[in-house]
């Protein structure tokens, strides 16, 4: 019997699915999403005061993009 040490490695791209990574994934997405929110709210807040000749607010939200994916040491996270 050969006792060998040798483990074979992944291939770059291979993300392995398993229950801890998984949950990393859904912490670094929802803290990606809660750093998108905040920068959205500081730069609205920046320009709240800027407004039209008609009173209206110049800088407001105007809903949400398709959901993207982005790619993390994780892997892919959407």
């Amino acid at each position: 019997m050969i006792n060998s040490k040798v483990i074979t490695l992944k291939k770059p791209g291979e993300f392995v699915e398993d229950p801890l990574t998984e949950l990393l994934r859904i912490g670094a997405r929802q803290l990606i999403a809660d750093a998108v929110e905040a920068e959205l709210q500081d730069l609205l807040q920046h320009y709240a005061e800027l407004r039209n000749e008609k009173g209206h607010m110049q800088v407001v939200r105007n809903g949400y993009l398709p959901e993207r994916e982005i790619l993390t040491g994780l892997g892919p996270v959407k």
